[in-house]
This record gives C-alpha cells, structure tokens and sequence, in this order.
C-alpha cells in the first residue's frame, strides 16, 4: 500500500455504445446495445439510456431485446473501437512509462513512475486534466479512480461512473470497504460468493471479521489468504507494463447446435487457421493445442495434445484439432467450438516427418490441379467449339462474346445477395456514407449522417444488390486534422495551415478546414469544408450544410431549407416556398427567390440581379430575392438582417457587405420556408 493514491485506473463510460453514439448522430440520447445479434448472441455493451430498463453486458439479446424492444440493436465494430483505444492509450502513455492495459477500454497506470508528486493534489490535477484530454481527442468520456493500490483504484473507478473522479484517500480504505459486498473483491465470482454465503459472510467487513483462519478452511490457502489481505484494504500487486500471454485461443457460438459430424470438422479447421492466424501476428508459437466443446446442454468439454516442439504452422494445429475432436461425441449437438494453443514461445521447432508429409501431399495436390486444369480447358475447348458450330447453322445468329469459363465463373457469382449488418458502415456513390439500420425481404435501410453532423440524417432504402452501395471503413469520430477552438461569446480564429482558416462567431461549436485555401464561417452553427475548394456556409443555426465535392457547396438558413450542388460550379438553392434555383452546366445558375421571380447568368463571368442585390455580386435587399452569378470567382452579399452569409465564403456580415469567397458563391434571405 502505498501512503499517496498515484495508481490510476482509467475505465471508458459504456466503451462500445458510446462510441456509436458519437459516431452516429440520430442514437444520441438514445438507449443503444452492441453485440450479437442472433438467436444466441449477448450483449457486450449497453447505454446508460438502455441500463434503465435493466440491461447490462453478459445479458442473452434476447432477454435485452424483451427487457428494451425500442433500443438500436447494433453489430460491435471493433475497427473503429482499436482505433479510440488506441489514441487513449496513447495519451496514457504520455502520463507514464507503466501503464497496464486491462482491455480496449480499461487501464491502470503508475503516476508515481512517471514523475507526478506523490500527493492528492498533484493526483487529482494529474486526473482530471486526463479526462479532459480524452474528451478532447475521441469525443468520449472515461472515468478515473485515485488511490494507493490497484484494487482500490479500480472501485474508485466504478463509483466515479459515468464521466467523474474519486479519489480515495490513504489511511480511509477499511471504512470505505467495510459496507460494500463481499462480490466488490477482486477474485470473488459466483462460486465464491455462494461459499461465502453458505458461512454467513456478505459484507467485507463480514470478511474481515471472519479472520484468516476461517477463510483459508473454506476457500483454500492460497484464495483465503489473499481475500483476507484484500478485505483489509491491502493490495501489493504493482502496475505491470506488459503482462506475458499465457495462451492464444478462438470460439465461436452457433445460432443453432451442429449435428452433423462434417460440419463439426470444417468448423474445428476453420477456428485453427484463425487461432494461427492470432498466433502468428503476436509473434508467438506454441506447444500445446486445446480444443473445447460446449454441447446443447451445456456441458463444457475441452481435449489437449502436447506436441514435440512449439510450433506456428497451421497445418500442424489443424491435424492436431482434428484428431482431438474426433474424440468427442457431438451427435447431440455443438452449440460452441474452439481452439487455442498454450505453452507459448519466441521460436519454433518444426516436426521434420509432418514437413515431409505434407511436401508429399503438397505435390500430389499439385499434380492433381494440373490434371483437373487441363481437362477443364479441354472440355471448355469443346463446349466453346459446339456452341459456335451451332451458331454457324443458325441462319441470322450472332455470334457469342464469351463462352467457356468466363461466363461459368460469372455464373457462379451471380445470385448471391450481399449481407448488411445493422451498424456496419457502406458508402453511396450519391449520398456518400452512412450506416446500416436494418435490412430485409431484399431490401436495406441507410442513414447517411456523419459523426461530426450536427443533427440526424436522411433515411434510404435501396436493393441488397445496389450497385452503388458498398461498405466502407468507419469515419473517425471527429473530424482528421480537427482545429477545434474554444472561445466566448466572440468566438476564436485559428490559422490550420496554408490557405486555411476557421472562424467562430456565435460562440457556439467547433469550426474546421479540411483542405487548402477552404474557408468556414461560422454564425450560430456548425461549418465544415470537406475538400480542396469545397465550402460549407451555415447561416441560422439550424441544420447542416455540406460540399460533396470539387467546387461544390451546400448551405442551409432558417431552420428547413436546404440547397445542394449537382454538378462542377452547379448550384441548387431554395428561397422561398416553392422556389428552385438550378445549374444546368458548368458555370451556369438559375437563381429564383422571394417566392416567383428568377435571375440567370449563363456563361462565365455574368451576373443578373435581382431585388436589392449589387452588380457583379448577388445581392439580396429586405427579402427581396437572390440574384447569382454563374462565373468563377463570383461572391455572394447580403443587404438585410435575415438572410444568410454565402454559402463557400467566410462569415457574413448581416448589416451588408460581403467577404470574398472562392469560385463561387450563394446567399441566401428568406428565413421561412418549406421543407425540402
């Protein structure tokens, strides 16, 4: 025990669903549950909304599913949750040189070792400037413990939950543990809780008052003695940076029991090829291979065979899976298999008689290909031959492109309808990314939204099979190479790089540049330029705006309407209720506002204005209509208190004037309009 609490554990608020939370907008506030979703999956993580209605991880689905119907039932994407991980412990790392990783969301770390004052003080500030920082860089939130050993920082942790700090001071340990359950211990699961239970123990005081006499005869020297230390508040064990892998395994659960004996074995060789797989990125080899069997009753089984020498060769784990499951009965049924491999090693020792085994049947299979190869292209040969003899009798016939393997290769390819996971991020070739929210009788339902969008996207639904739509990696939760500033009610400028600039007004949300010489303004919202010359204006503070691509840009005022670029230099606005401005071609615009009248400019450098506007720019009075200029280099102003600021230039000044924008440039004044 230490006499200053400078062990630290780092445990992030409901890991996996807050992580889909900041990654999808419409789920925020929402209760949201990761994990399996089959027959047989379980929860890995809930929500704080979905912990209200009971749920909590290790739970069935399908009890959370009765318990919280309305919750997002998501797949885990453990992509992007490697990659939150690893920024955190990133910055745990710039805390100190020793630093326990637990798992992707949890940690201890020694702030002794790495040069913080051994005080409650020096700990705390230590503390909280760490969460903030992870707010900072993931969007997240974690929760902090401070005390002097490990055990008692991890329960500062959990009563810290969700988003805060406790720090337990030294010499308060036996009093603050007192009252807790006997389950609050390291090391006490079910078994021991019931053992426990049986004698009349519960608290941990109860514990303590037992004595370590009493515990050792019930639980074993070994376990007893090391609770008793544990309910006196006493913990020894130091933050170890890298803790050695005792063993490598894998297992999968099936929705339904597996019967069939082919089946079992395809599945045994298929989990050994993964286990190597895990095996080999680890750099590790290992000696002993283990297979385990869970049966329809759940009954656990698990069969061992200990080779000659620690070995990473696929095929040698694979033999050895097989002839251990060939041992085991799964007539009944398998509702879970696995492989693994322990006694793990930094080298390899080959069997030399399995190498020469398998070079033997590496070449049989091997001639065996070349004979199946040539007989296919004979037989191709002649169907190709037949099929054009055919042709040739057939009077007006044309002749076939493809005949042959080409066209039994496409065949073969063709039918198969592609799976979509509610969760999993795709991309539309027209509506850029988004995410799966469910899919059915041939049909997916899309929500395109953005983790740094201010409000929920639009909902698509499309075939399976679109063509279009694709899967993708997931976006980072906050935007790549993000500028964020944090000001008053003046807001705060920030230089990001060459050409860059990001500007704050309204004192609300963070602005950002993603590319050279883009400009973002910001009035009451948020603003976001996606590529080189692409600009994102917002205006009234209400929904989002974006470009899509070169030289496109996208703005919103009011609180409804919304305008969209189709093509290069093309733009789509809306102003009043009905109105509809639309670029048919490259440096064309129709402009239409104020409810019916329209301006045109249709070629390069040419502008028409309407209402109040000004000349080579557009203009717009009190309401009264925008006008556009088609031309590059054409900037948009505004005359009245209502409008809003061009949509690719800098903020806009609502009492007239302009700031110049790049190629192109749009305004807008109506505040009030109908939906799109």
């Amino acid at each position: 025990m230490r006499g200053a609490p400078t062990i630290l554990h780092l445990d992030m608020d409901a890991f996996y669903a807050s992580a889909e939370q900041a990654a999808k907008p419409s789920l925020r506030g929402k209760p949201v549950i990761v994990g399996g979703l089959g027959p047989r999956g379980v929860v890995a993580t809930a929500s704080y909304e979905a912990r209200v209605f009971g749920v909590h991880s290790a739970m069935a689905m399908a009890q959370a599913r009765r318990l919280c119907p309305n919750a997002a039932f998501l797949t885990p994407r453990f992509t992007l949750y490697r990659q939150v991980s690893d920024a955190v412990m990133a910055l745990l790392h710039t805390l100190s040189p020793l630093v326990e990783p637990l798992s992707l969301d949890e940690a201890f770390v020694d702030l002794e070792a790495g040069g913080t004052e051994p005080t409650a003080e020096a700990a705390r500030a230590v503390g909280e400037r760490l969460r903030n920082d992870i707010r900072a860089v993931t969007g997240l939130t974690g929760s902090v413990g401070l005390a002097g050993s490990k055990m008692l920082a991890k329960i500062a942790s959990e009563q810290a939950k969700p988003d805060g700090l406790v720090l337990i001071e030294p010499g308060t340990e036996r009093d603050l543990l007192g009252p807790m359950p006997v389950r609050t211990l390291p090391g006490v699961g079910p078994a021991t809780a019931e053992a426990l239970r049986r004698a009349g123990i519960h608290t941990v005081a109860e514990t303590r008052e037992a004595g370590e006499a009493e515990l050792v005869r019930l639980l074993g020297r070994a376990h007893g003695s090391s609770l008793f230390l544990m309910a006196n508040g006493r913990d020894e064990r130091p933050v170890v940076a890298e803790r050695d892998a005792k063993s490598i395994s894998v297992e999968d659960t099936f929705d339904v029991d597996l019967t069939d004996r082919t089946r079992v074995q395809l599945e045994i060789a298929r989990l050994a090829d993964r286990c190597v797989r895990r095996l080999r990125e680890a750099g590790r080899s290992g000696r002993t291979v283990v297979i385990k069997v869970r049966r329809y009753d759940f009954t656990t089984l698990t069969r061992s065979e200990t080779l000659r020498g620690p070995t990473d060769d696929p095929g040698v784990v694979r033999e050895a899976a097989a002839r251990l499951i060939e041992g085991v009965d799964t007539t009944a049924g398998v509702r879970l298999l696995g492989v693994g491999v322990s006694g793990l090693a930094d080298y390899t020792q080959e069997d030399l008689f399995a190498q020469a085994a398998r070079a033997a049947e590496a070449a049989q299979a091997a001639q065996a290909t070349e004979a199946a190869r040539g007989a296919q292209a004979a037989q191709g040969a002649r169907a190709a031959h037949e099929a054009l003899e055919d042709v040739r009798r057939t009077p007006g016939a044309a002749t076939p492109e493809h005949v042959g393997a080409d066209a039994g290769e496409a065949s073969e390819g063709a039918g198969k309808p592609r799976r979509w996971l509610p969760g999993s991020d795709v991309r539309h070739a027209e509506y850029g990314a988004g995410w799966v929210q469910g899919s059915g009788v041939g049909r997916v339902t899309v929500r395109f939204e953005e983790p740094w969008s201010s409000e929920p996207g639009r909902v698509r639904t499309f075939a399976v099979d679109d063509p279009a739509l694709e899967p993708t990696e997931p976006l980072p939760l906050l935007r790549p190479e993000e500028a964020v500033g944090r000001g008053g009610a003046v807001g705060l400028d920030r230089d990001g790089g060459p050409g860059e600039a990001v500007g704050r007004g309204g004192g609300g949300g963070p602005a950002r540049v993603g590319g050279l010489e883009e400009a973002v303004g910001r009035g009451g919202g948020s603003e976001r330029a996606v590529g080189p010359e692409e600009v994102v204006g917002r205006g009234g503070g209400a929904g989002p705006e974006r470009g899509g691509g070169p030289e496109e840009a996208v703005g919103r005022e009011g609180s409804v309407d919304l305008e969209r670029v189709g093509g290069p230099e093309g733009a789509e606005g809306r102003g009043g209720s009905v109105d509809l401005e639309r670029v048919g071609g490259p440096e064309g615009a129709v402009g239409r506002g104020g409810g019916g009248g329209s301006a045109r400019a249709v070629g390069p450098e040419q502008a028409v204005g309407r209402g109040g506007g000004s000349e080579r720019a557009v203009g717009r009075g009190e309401g009264a209509g925008p006008a556009r200029g088609g031309g590059p280099r054409e900037a948009a102003g505004r005359g009245g208190a209502v409008g809003a600021g061009p949509a690719d230039a800098g903020p806009a000044a609502p009492g007239g004037g302009h700031q110049p924008g790049r190629e192109q440039g749009r305004g807008r004044g109506q505040p009030v309009t109908s939906s799109p």
